[in-house]
């Protein structure tokens, strides 16, 4: 499996959807922001704007999965740190950061298969296995982090895709990140495993 390069970066799950509200996995079905999920564009942007001078790790680059509910989390965010900090931060989509395709389980209740979908032991009908997942992201995070050369990248982008990097930095796999929450992840120190995972408050 590919490897996270050891360099910090920041994470942020787009707004809820309509999918998200009824507990649908969504997966590549791209599926626009609900009104509850633009307002917690704006509340993401507002709390990381809110934080901007005292960011241990401050973002000079977005990366953004293209997929719509991802791409209007990231420019929301954007124009809302714009507006309150005066930075206009750029914005970069990566195809490698579409969440994972759950090919016949898309539009379904999610279910208890997610565990052994991430042990490799069950993988949906024309879904992606867990492990070609991880070693996506970890190529498309890694790009992601180099392009913030002198900061922190904020890479807005997917649940599962979260899972993937949960994986990667060593930390329980199978946790639901909420929508829009900022978060920020560093690197092990003293050659540890396990990364540290903090999230921005919202105000």
């Amino acid at each position: 499996m590919s490897a996270l390069l050891t360099r910090p970066y920041w994470y942020l799950r787009h707004g809820q959807t309509d999918w998200n509200a009824r507990n649908l996995s969504q997966g590549r079905t791209d599926i626009p922001l609900n009104t509850v999920g633009l307002s917690q564009a704006v509340a993401a942007g507002n709390a990381i704007a809110n934080h901007w001078d005292h960011l241990e790790l401050p973002i000079t680059q977005i990366v953004s999965s293209p997929l719509g509910r991802a791409r209007k989390t990231a420019e929301m965010t954007a124009d809302i740190i714009k507006q309150k900090v005066g930075v206009t931060l750029p914005i970069e989509l990566d195809d490698g950061l579409k969440e994972v395709c759950f090919g016949v389980e898309e539009a379904q209740p999610m279910g208890p298969w997610y565990d052994d979908w991430i042990a490799g032991t069950f993988t949906p009908e024309n879904a992606e296995p867990f492990a070609v997942l991880c070693n996506r992201i970890a190529e498309a995070v890694n790009r992601s982090i180099c392009k913030a050369q002198n900061g922190t990248v904020l890479i807005v982008a997917h649940g599962g895709v979260f899972r993937a990097l949960r994986c990667l930095m060593g930390l329980k796999v199978n946790v639901r990140l909420p929508n829009a929450q900022p978060m920020c992840a560093r690197p092990p120190e003293n050659g540890g495993s396990v990364w540290d995972l903090n999230a921005l408050p919202l105000e």
